[in-house]
């Protein structure tokens, strides 16, 4: 399978180069252009996991690995589950946070670090990425101690939790963070600045490791096929899934799911007050506003990165846009679907909440509705105790870093000053 530059599609490479180069010229995103219904998937909901996932995978990416190396790599990327947790009659949480940083991004950094060991070839590798919170930590651990690969991480300084900070900040090692004095948009900016600089890109070997990766994407389709594994066989064909929206990774990942044949009936992109894809999903208009800071912080992005991937699915007719809608949930309003499923007896926090309010605005009288449980509850300590007046206590992951010293340096939103950053690292 070649992957295509989304912005000029006459650059078509394969797996291992999308992976490697992380984006193509003129920053545009790699993408298949086509994607292949999957034969018999009522049979692969029946497989173990790992083999389901091998399954799905191998489309993407036997061309440039062994049977053996996919299965090194599935096994390393998808050695911690995710479970399907009923909240109440009509609805389940999706558990996407039993991975070492407690986040659903462990998945795609997992994925990424183990393909990139096969792909190096022994040069040095510098990943630079900005991060809205778990990104951050996901992909720190993911790639802490692998030899020869260089991880910058940007991140909007004040606009994170102290334990997301805390998680990715205090490793060291071959781990460097950058505290940026401005927002996650202008983080992910100053990235795309540094791919657009092919004498950086060639000095220092750089990729990126957010979701503009295809390979994390990629990794990302597999939990959607878990959690219509998990669910009794006849409720499979009415599932409606709402996805907390930021950068819009996970929701390409979900769509993709639907082009290989899963069934969902249609997704719900829910967004908090950063609201510009439900906004232009009722308009047309696509008017990024600026960035808001909200309880939900990993969601507070103005323009997503992975919308092209979408439109394109949209577009060539893979995906019909009738199966998206988009809802915005205001600060009040998340705070209420918070107490809302603690009082169903599921404890849950401001990201999941969000899809919650989502999902119970949309769903309808003889569907099942699924929404993605992010993060676990605990990485927003401050405000989930503040909103349900609980106590809750740490899990080990962010006990073990709460009292480290945050080794990042502070830096304003300038791309010369973050090149120098980089060429002297």
């Amino acid at each position: 399978m070649k992957y295509q530059n989304l912005k000029v599609p006459s650059e078509k490479v394969s797996f291992k180069a999308a992976v490697r180069q992380g984006l193509g010229s003129q920053q545009g995103l790699f993408f298949p252009r086509k994607f292949e219904t999957i034969d018999n998937i009522n049979g692969l909901l029946e497989l173990p996991t790992i083999e389901r996932n091998k399954a799905i995978l191998a489309n993407f990416i036997s061309e440039d690995l062994s049977a053996t190396e996919i299965d090194n790599i599935i096994r390393q990327a998808f050695s911690f589950p995710a479970e399907l947790k009923s909240v109440d009659d009509k609805s389940y949480c999706l558990e996407l946070f039993h991975g070492p940083t407690l986040a659903f991004k462990d998945f795609g950094a997992k994925f990424m670090a183990a393909c990139l060991k096969y792909f190096s070839n022994d040069k040095k590798i510098t990943i630079l990425t900005a991060t809205s919170g778990d990104t951050g930590a996901a992909v720190a651990h993911a790639f802490f101690e692998v030899p020869n690969i260089e991880v910058v991480i940007l991140y909007p300084k004040g606009k994170i939790s102290t334990l997301q900070e805390k998680m990715f900040t205090t490793l060291g090692n071959n781990i460097r963070t950058i505290a940026v004095n401005g927002t996650f948009d202008d983080c992910q900016q100053l990235v795309k600045q540094s791919f657009d600089d092919q004498a950086l890109v060639q000095a220092i070997g750089l990729n990126s490791a957010n979701s503009i990766n295809i390979s994390r994407l990629l990794a990302q389709v597999c939990y959607y096929f878990e959690a219509i594994a998990q669910l009794p066989v006849e409720r499979r064909e009415q599932a409606v899934v709402s996805v907390p929206s930021g950068n819009f990774g996970n929701l390409t990942a979900g769509i993709i799911a639907t082009t290989l044949g899963l069934p969902i009936k249609r997704f719900i992109a829910t967004t908090n007050i950063n609201d510009t894809v439900p906004r232009y999903l009722k308009t047309g208009e696509w008017l990024p506003k600026e960035t808001q800071a909200t309880l939900s912080n990993a969601m507070d992005v103005s323009s997503p990165n992975n919308w092209p991937r979408i439109a394109y699915m949209i577009e060539s007719g893979q995906f019909a846009k009738e199966q998206l809608e988009g809802y915005s949930i205001d600060e009040t309003r998340t705070q209420e679907s918070l107490k809302e499923l603690h009082s169903a007896g599921y404890l849950s926090e401001p990201h999941a909440a969000v899809a919650f309010a989502g999902l119970s605005q949309s769903l309808e009288e003889d569907e099942i509705g699924i929404f993605l449980g992010t993060a676990h509850p605990a990485k927003f300590k401050q405000s989930v105790e503040e909103i349900l007046d609980i106590n809750l206590p740490l899990p080990e992951a962010l006990a073990n870093c709460i009292d480290k010293e945050i080794l990042s340096i502070e830096m304003e939103v300038s791309f010369e000053a973050l090149r120098s950053f980089l060429v002297l690292e």
